[in-house]
């Protein structure tokens, strides 16, 4: 047994309603999500408030694979959830995500 929580798949959005360097806002059970389509075809997410002062990311602007806070610009990898300088210095969580029948779904474990 490897002590990891199960996963738990949740249903986010459609592939197609995130455009290829883009990010769409998902809200779940009280909180908000950010999910990423890279340049290289594939998805991820994130939490979705700025970790400097809680702004929405998906009000940001997406340039590769970095994500810019639109209050401070603050910036990170949204593959890694890196913080990539100030005013921003500590990470996003990223949580892994799956496609299935054209339906992104998020592990929110």
């Amino acid at each position: 047994m490897s002590g990891a929580p199960a996963a738990i798949w949740v249903a986010a959005c459609a592939a197609d309603d995130v455009e290829r360097e883009d990010v769409v806002r998902f809200d779940h059970d009280g909180r908000t999500y950010a999910i990423y389509h890279s340049p290289d075809d594939a998805y991820y997410a994130t939490d979705g408030l700025c970790t400097h002062e809680e702004a929405h990311l998906a009000e940001g602007f997406v340039s590769g694979t970095i994500i810019e806070c639109p209050k401070h610009n603050g910036r990170f990898d949204y593959r890694t959830g890196e913080a990539k300088g100030a005013p921003v210095c500590v990470n996003l969580k990223i949580y892994p995500v799956k496609i299935e029948a054209g339906r992104i779904f998020i592990d929110l474990a």
